[in-house]
């Protein structure tokens, strides 16, 4: 499912500020905010952990703020360019194929010789290939309008840390492979999307279960090659840096895939309650964006409404 604007743009500082700590008390997660810069992150880690990403949306945002952003879903799904035939044969297929009876064992029979075929064609040039695409990602976060310096080195930190994972992890093991054969059918199964019309008629709260179930499987998948995001939120510490005139800075530890990282967090106080700086100037700047689009008639679509990369 493609993420519209606003989650597409805002996803990259949530997560960093998300991977945030547990050794602070904590707030009820229901509600907007924090009120302290620690507890308004660990109330979002644990919403982020539980894949409540509706409950995380209503925490990471004010109330004014989510209800726009809420409004802005329908606005850009309304006006979302139309399905092509294309894309709709590519996605029934695909779906048929995962949902249908006796998948995990077809897909695997299907899968087996292509990973033999591929493993002696290509075992040898995958690091190569892996660190051209490690190199493009870090010039993409380079040359980013939206993120910060602080942003760019965050990410640029996460990638050197990935990079040797992704060279060693052994993508052609046939065990592996089964596993998340099986772990793509299931999550297709609990998706159960019948076609592309239907994902563009779910209501926010819907598409934010369906959210919730792809990242479940996301997850699995991941740890399945050996990386566990619960690990690495599970080990996250912070240490209050600043505070003032509703201002503050965390400093954020925590160890991804055995190594350890270090970043910080700026959060902005809002009627008594902590925010992420970051996630809340993208929120208003795609909601501002998406105002303007609609008073000029122009379509309010995801990709109309890009904010500067």
């Amino acid at each position: 499912m493609r993420l519209p604007s606003l989650l597409r743009h805002a996803m990259l500082p949530l997560f960093a500020a998300l991977l945030l700590g547990a050794c602070h008390g904590k707030d009820d997660p229901a509600q907007p905010g924090g009120s302290t810069p620690e507890a308004a992150l660990q109330a979002s880690v644990d919403l982020l952990k539980a894949g409540d990403f509706n409950g995380l949306w209503k925490h990471t945002l004010p109330p004014a703020d989510y209800a726009n952003m809420r409004a802005d879903w329908q606005l850009q799904q309304r006006d979302a360019q139309p399905i092509s035939a294309e894309d709709r044969a590519r996605f029934n297929e695909t779906m048929q194929k995962l949902t249908a009876p006796d998948a995990e064992n077809k897909l695997y029979a299907e899968l087996q010789p292509k990973l033999v075929t591929m493993e002696q064609q290509y075992k040898d040039q995958l690091p190569v290939l892996i660190s051209i695409g490690d190199a493009m990602l870090k010039s993409a976060v380079a040359q980013s309008q939206t993120l910060s310096e602080t942003q760019k080195a965050q990410a640029g930190g996460v990638l050197d840390v990935l990079l040797p994972w992704a060279q060693q992890t052994p993508w052609f093991d046939q065990a592996r492979a089964k596993q998340a054969v099986g772990v793509a059918v299931a999550t297709a199964r609990k998706l159960d999307l019948k076609s592309p019309e239907q994902m563009r008629a779910m209501d926010f709260d819907t598409t934010m279960g369906k959210y919730a179930t792809g990242y479940a499987g996301l997850k699995q998948l991941l740890t399945i090659y050996g990386l566990s995001v619960d690990d690495t939120l599970n080990s996250v510490k912070l240490t209050p840096v600043s505070s003032s005139n509703g201002h503050a800075v965390v400093k954020v530890d925590y160890i991804l895939l055995g190594k350890p990282l270090s970043t910080e967090s700026k959060l902005v106080q809002e009627n008594g309650r902590w925010y992420s700086e970051d996630l809340l100037q993208n929120a208003r700047r795609s909601h501002q964006q998406l105002q303007q689009a609609a008073i000029a008639g122009a379509p309010a679509s995801a990709g109309s409404v890009v904010t500067k990369d």
